[in-house]
């Protein structure tokens, strides 16, 4: 059951993506570690700039020679008023206080053209750098993109979080689907329908996409270890994307209250939550999110929320502070272990072997 199409695609041993998890999250001894154990590792590039990523992708080959990939996110236009940033920053001003951040955070604010210009230099260092796979969130690239690409011989990766958005990824020509459950941390992939009209668990997401697709549906959200491995495959998947699993591990860039903070959380406290970026996503509910709740409308969305929030989220990490980190997480922190990424990757492969034979022993 290990071995597939998706295997043989990305070239790999086993069917284990690492989640590319943006923010700092995915070093490169992490990513390498990944493909060095079988898997497939993952840049989170979406916040990186071009050079940043050409810089990561020169250091990921010097310790690994097998196939890893990186992700982007999809630009989509935005807009705001200045009202709404100044409402924003009377609600933050606060907690800034508190942290001593001086800085201006609307010195940060990009505009769409950056955005969209960013986004094409991505796109032109991971041809020139001959990156094997590259995935994409918050959208559906152009065809021109996913076309320049696919002659590049890089297999292209959407996500979806419904059936409805599956079956556009298909039709646009990519080669593999990543089906987002409601259960998976950080921001979503969602790009038809708005985050919370999209929350479906996994377990049912997964074979209603598996009946409506014939490319490989590869499964995300509140993965940990072989049980959700192994109940992936029987429902239709061809491997799984694990996120939180490997941001606990040694080798991630993730700040080490931030990995405490998830090694003794509890199922009923990851929530949703748009305060940190202006975008839904999942995390662990700390004093921030409980401060912003009755605010959380009035925030301007994403990328305008995300940059005012940096300088307090950079502050706080500097502080070792989690009352006011984005402690992104998925659904089952109590599976989550300190461990190295080889320990991961030999006790998944291990246990799914041990329960593919006790299946077909009855």
């Amino acid at each position: 059951m290990l071995k597939n199409k998706m295997t043989q695609l990305l070239k790999i041993e086993y069917p284990i993506i690492q989640a590319p998890m943006a923010g700092g999250i995915t070093t490169s001894n992490l990513v390498a570690e990944v493909s060095n154990a079988g898997g497939l590792g993952m840049i989170g590039a979406g916040y990186m700039t071009p050079n940043q990523i050409r810089e990561q992708i020169k250091e990921i080959k010097q310790y690994t020679s097998k196939p890893f990939g990186i992700n982007l996110f999809i630009p989509n236009e935005f807009a705001y008023t200045d009202s709404e940033v100044k409402l924003a920053n009377q609600v933050l001003k606060p907690i800034r206080n508190q942290l001593h951040i001086n800085e201006d955070p609307n010195l940060d604010i990009p505009t769409c053209d950056q955005v969209f210009e960013t986004f094409n230099e991505q796109i032109k260092v991971i041809i020139e750098e001959r990156i094997p796979v590259c995935s994409f969130t918050f959208g559906i690239p152009s065809e021109a993109v996913i076309s320049e690409l696919k002659q590049n011989n890089i297999f292209v990766i959407g996500t979806a979080t419904t059936v409805e958005e599956a079956v556009e990824v298909e039709k646009s020509g990519m080669d593999i689907v990543v089906v987002q459950g409601s259960e998976a941390g950080g921001h979503r992939g969602n790009f038809i329908s708005p985050s919370q009209d999209s929350l479906i668990g996994l377990m049912s997401l997964i074979p209603q996409v598996v009946d409506h697709v014939s490319i490989p549906v590869i499964a995300a959200g509140g993965i940990m270890d072989a049980r959700g491995l192994m109940a992936s495959l029987c429902l239709g998947a061809l491997g799984v994307q694990m996120g939180t699993a490997f941001l606990t591990c040694i080798e991630s860039g993730a700040q080490k209250v931030y990995k405490e903070a998830i090694m003794h959380a509890k199922e009923d406290q990851i929530v949703l939550t748009r305060a940190f970026s202006g975008k839904w996503a999942r995390g662990i509910k700390n004093k921030f999110i409980a401060e912003m709740e009755k605010h959380e409308d009035l925030l301007p969305d994403f990328p305008v929320q995300n940059a005012l929030t940096q300088p307090l989220r950079k502050a706080s990490s500097a502080q070792q502070n989690a009352d006011y980190l984005s402690l992104w997480s998925g659904q089952s922190p109590r599976l989550a272990k300190n461990q190295t990424v080889e320990s991961l990757m030999k006790s998944i492969i291990t246990e799914a072997k041990n329960i593919n034979n006790s299946f077909f022993r009855y």
